[in-house]
This record gives C-alpha cells, structure tokens and sequence, in this order.
C-alpha cells in the first residue's frame, strides 16, 4: 500500500525550481486559452443531439452508443477491436494485465512521457524500466530498447511522443525475436500514421487516452484500447468490467473502469471531424515551421515515416535558461506557451528509489530542461500561431516576415 506523508516537505525536481515560478506568475493569457469552448462551439447543437438521445433510453453504462463507438474508433484505427476504457491511464493498465504483464516482470518505456505510462507498468506489480530516446523524435529507439532487456523483459511500451508516431518496424522485430508484447501509448497521437499505417494497430495492443485535451477528447475522462487480436480484446473487456463474461461470475479480480454512454456518444460525434482538426493542427505546425525556421531554437523533426498530428508543437531552446526567459517573454505577452514535460519520470518523487540519475537519459533530460510548447490546437486561429511567432522573433530581435 502506497504510505503518503503530507507533513514532508515537497520535493521539487531541480529542472522545475525555476520553472515552477514563471508559470505561476498571474499573466492573463490572451493566446492558447479557449480551445474546448471554441471547439464545442463548433459542434455544440450535433453534440447536444447525442446527449439528448441518451438520456432519456435509462442507459448510462455499457450500451449501444458504446459499442457503436467501439465499432468506429476500431475501424478509424484500422484494428480489429476497440474497447472503451474510463481513462488512458486506465487503458494502459488494463492492456498491460490483458498481455500478462505482472509482479517479477520488467517493463521497457522511455524516460520522458507522462507519468501515467510508468504509473500503469506499477500498478500491474512490473517494474518499469527506463530508456534513453532519439536526438530529433524524442521517441523510443531500437538500440537502445535492445540493451536493457533482460530475462525478466516482457513487454516494449514505446510512447508516440506529442503526435510523432515511433519507429515501429524494428521495435516489432526486436520484440518478436525475445518474444516480448508491444503496448502502444498512443495518448498524443489520435490518427497519426506510420508508414500509412494508423496508430493503434502498430503494436500488440495500443492504449488511448481521450482526455478533453486531446486531439480527440471527451467532456471529462476516457480511453480506449485497441488490438488485433480477439483474446486480447476479450481478457480487455473482462478485466474492465469486474473481472466477468457473465454478469455476476467473477472469474478473476478485475476492475471497474468503462467508459459510459455519453461520452461515447460524444466521441462518435467528435470521430467523424478528427481528421479536419488534424489537418488544421498540420497547418498551424506548418506555419511556426515557416516562421520561425531561422531562429536558435530546434523545431519539431518529423521523420519520412511519420505522418505527425501535432498534439503538441514542441521546440527546444538552447538552454534552459534560455527557455525560461522565453517563456516569460511570451507570457507576460498573453501567450501561453509552457513545457510539457519538465522532469523525466525517473526523476520524480514516486521513481526516485529507482536509483536512476539524470545522466542515465542525456538526450531526455537534456531536452526535458530546454522544452517549450507553444500554442497549437484546431482551433487556434493562424493569425494567433502567427503573433505567437512574431513574438519569437521580437525576443530574438528578427523581423517578423
């Protein structure tokens, strides 16, 4: 059982002391505030249709709109089976279980993704174990994935980082030669593709987080996972639903972690436009990479295998220090730039008995320190990207256009 103790002090990571100050500063922020309204603006009479058709039918859990979903994120995919999951946490977890992923187990994931990813490897009982990643995708790579197996190795967890799809191919034969599953976090990358190929049929299953944020989200939490495989996608459903087939046999310990009837329903009506808003995430990325091409900070690579949708435009500064004044810069502007993620895992409080040090992880903890996201989602508008650039090259003193 986890022991908290409110009484100790909080133990920051050195990479977020000066971080943690700037982004607590009272700056009104004029540009990258306002998605999920403006977003359901867009969609609110459709979205308020299949809320209203759900409520009066009594049937709130585990029903029609679910499995219509189930059936149309499945196919978006292009994977055999989708299940609908309360959260992506909640999905990385039960695939996990379903690959038989357990206590004695170790886990291969990167360094630098949110916390969730090392959480659900933790809650099956495995250890996580944590690697290095790529100079320019900041994604899992095969080199390094490969020196860290052990006999105790199960399974692979590679993160397809803010909508950059991973290397795949080589993952896949690199688990198929020690017999090892592939579980795709595929939380930033809602229909990004690889080699043509969708995310969430790369792997041996793939979890999804739908989190409002997301570039598919619901009104609150959700998740999915999907996979090809129809054992899988059965030992899926039972551990979500209290570990049964049939109601009320309780085969083993499951859990309770569905995803319920308006939310899917909601979903569905947010499928059909994904790729429009991807398209429109293309656009905006494209326009920072026009912009802001000449200026010291490194841009968002994309490989000749990827097909990116941008969950987040990620640069990297130089320095942290750098990044910091940069990011006040753009704040006390209205602009709401900010780092996603600013610690690597290993270094947070809840792995630090792991014994890691930030030097094991020099490219992730390097690019950790100097990150800043700057404002992209559909509905941002391009003369707002295009201000966020020129503000760029007002702190770099270059002339805008």
């Amino acid at each position: 059982m986890t022991k908290i103790d409110l009484n100790q002090p909080l133990a920051l990571p050195d990479s977020m002391r000066a971080l943690a100050s700037i982004l607590a500063s009272d700056h009104e922020i004029t540009i990258g505030e306002g998605h999920l309204e403006r977003q359901y603006a867009e969609i609110a009479d459709e979205v308020q249709g299949a809320v209203a058709a759900v409520l009066p039918t009594g049937k709130y859990t585990l029903g029609p709109n679910l499995k219509r979903f189930e059936q149309e994120f499945a196919a978006y995919c292009e994977a055999r089976h989708s299940i609908g999951i309360s959260s992506g946490t909640a999905a990385l977890h039960l695939a996990l279980e379903a690959l038989g992923v357990g206590p004695g187990d170790e886990v291969i994931t990167v360094a630098n993704t949110y916390i969730a990813t090392a959480l659900a490897i933790s809650y099956t009982g495995a250890t996580p174990v944590f690697v290095d990643v790529d100079p320019q995708t900041f994604n899992m790579t095969v080199e390094l994935t490969a020196a860290k197996i052990t006999k105790r190795t199960r399974a692979l967890l590679p993160v397809h980082l803010y909508g950059h799809v991973v290397d795949m191919d080589p993952l896949m034969a690199l688990a198929k030669q020690h017999g090892l599953a592939v579980l795709e976090d595929a939380s930033h990358a809602h229909g990004a593709r690889y080699k043509g190929r969708r995310t969430g049929s790369l792997g041996h299953m793939a979890a999804f987080s739908f989190y409002p944020g997301k570039n598919i989200g619901a009104y609150g939490d959700g998740g999915a996972i999907t996979t090809n495989d129809p054992d899988l996608d059965e030992k899926a459903r039972v551990l979500r639903y209290v570990g049964q087939r049939l109601k009320f046999v309780h085969e083993v310990i499951g859990f309770q972690d569905r995803l319920d009837e308006l939310q899917a329903a909601i979903l569905s009506v947010k499928l059909k436009r994904l790729d429009e808003w991807n398209d429109r995430r293309r656009a905006l990325a494209a326009i920072y990479d026009e912009m802001l091409a000449e200026t010291p900070l490194q841009l968002p690579h994309v490989a000749d295998y990827a097909y990116h949708v941008y969950y987040s435009y990620a640069t990297i500064a130089p320095t942290e220090a750098e990044r910091n004044r940069l990011l006040a810069f753009l704040l006390e502007r209205g602009i709401g730039g900010y780092a996603m993620y600013p610690a690597i895992v290993p270094m947070q409080g809840a792995y630090l008995h792991m014994g890691y040090k930030e030097s094991d992880f020099p490219v992730a903890s390097g690019y950790a320190r100097r990150v800043l996201n700057l404002p992209l989602f559909e509905t941002l508008r391009p003369d707002e990207a295009r201000r966020t650039a020129e503000a760029i090259l007002a702190y770099y003193d270059r002339a805008a256009g």
